[in-house]
């Protein structure tokens, strides 16, 4: 099978687009098309964030499209955890972050300027429906082409034991936050951080025991909200959460053993899935399409650009996933760890994903390093 002369993308979300908009700037002369199931200006979830120099991969690979979206980013150095026995900052943990429309009405905008034509609100039942050459499914978890094509892909997917929901907030907190919480029923966490100068994400979560205590599975969508609100209404000032599909569910761990197969290649959180605690999965989703495209770009046929990124593109993402994973972990048992001194917890907290080091810490954090070791001289 020679050079793609035409691709198909399924799913119109920042993977999507960004691939739509690598196809056309490396490989111009290819008909590509991007076809999502909801409507034009339709999304789920708030806010997207990345860590600090996430973005660099961009910079590094399409400048003009990373700056269209930086001057839409806030940005914060520092991080807070906020626990019962008081607030601990960690300093030098920065994150990035911008509303997951606004990200999408900028990658939409820079593919229809590039001449990609988007079908809105378009269900695609029939794999048959697509001729092109190439078929990239960046269609998400509930990802057609992985589902029709079970055998070529090989997924394994479980999910872990917490709950959580998405929600948004009218507060603008000033960094990204970790909200810790006793409940007459167990611990609670939330997740938040400003995604705009007047909107936040804040993600609610917590075990399985507290979640079947609270009645969360038998409440709606807005009693959820209106209960999460009242929990957490210090933090949040006794503003009423915000909700976009906001259910209670449990994080799924995806992985496939095979990313591109015959006419199709799969991207994103159709091939694989990294928990929000460590915000990376719009970015996976991206450095896939640019592992793709590129492969595609250097490939003299299809067969060859997907064994490439077969060959190259999963042991980097598996990584960052494995990473995930172990963080994912951690608050499986958030509950107990609050026991802890709010430093050694806090402590604890950064060592959860198996990539940090004390000497690392100290480089990245030295104003909390400094105090984490005094603290622990002093309890010697």
């Amino acid at each position: 099978m020679p050079k793609p002369s035409s691709i198909d993308i399924l799913g119109g979300g920042p993977g999507g687009l960004y691939a739509a908009i690598l196809i056309r700037r490396l490989m111009p002369d290819v008909r590509v098309r991007v076809t999502e199931q909801n409507p034009d200006g339709a999304t789920f979830g708030f806010g997207v964030v990345f860590s600090d120099q996430a973005l660099g991969f961009l910079k590094a690979d399409d400048p003009e499209t990373h700056d269209l979206i930086v001057p839409h980013m806030e940005r914060w150095r520092d991080m807070t955890l906020n626990l019962p026995g008081g607030a601990v900052t960690l300093d030098g943990v920065g994150f990035t972050a911008v509303g997951r429309l606004e990200l999408i009405e900028i990658l939409k905008d820079r593919a229809r300027a590039l001449d990609v034509p988007i079908r809105f609100a378009t269900q695609v039942t029939d794999l048959d429906e697509l001729d092109a050459d190439l078929v990239i499914g960046a269609d998400g978890l509930n990802s057609l082409v992985r589902q029709k094509l079970d055998a070529q892909f090989q997924p394994s997917i479980d999910y872990f034991d917490n709950h959580f929901a998405w929600f948004g907030a009218t507060v603008p907190f000033d960094t990204l936050t970790q909200t810790f919480i006793e409940t007459d029923k167990g611990a609670m966490n939330a997740h938040h951080y400003r995604y705009a100068p007047d909107r936040s994400t804040f993600i609610v979560e917590c075990e399985d025991a507290t979640y079947q205590a609270h009645g969360f599975g038998e409440m709606s969508e807005d009693e959820s909200a209106k209960f999460c609100s009242d929990l957490f209404a210090d933090v949040l000032k006794g503003t009423q959460l915000v909700t976009n599909k906001s259910m209670w569910r449990q994080f799924p761990r995806l992985w496939c053993d095979t990313w591109g197969a015959g006419r199709y290649a799969l991207l994103g959180d159709a091939v694989h899935t990294a928990h929000f605690s460590i915000g990376s999965g719009t970015r996976l989703a991206m450095e896939d399409a640019i592992a793709l495209v590129h492969a595609l770009a250097d490939s003299p046929d299809i067969e060859t650009a997907l064994a490439t990124y077969n060959t190259q593109r999963p042991p980097v993402a598996r990584k960052i996933v494995d990473a995930a994973n172990t963080s994912a972990a951690w608050y499986d048992s958030f509950g107990e760890k609050m026991k802890l001194d709010p430093l050694d917890f806090a402590h604890d907290y950064l060592m959860r994903s198996g990539r940090m080091t004390e000497e690392r810490l100290r480089q990245i954090a030295p104003g909390f390093a400094a105090q984490y070791e005094r603290h622990t001289s002093l309890s010697d």
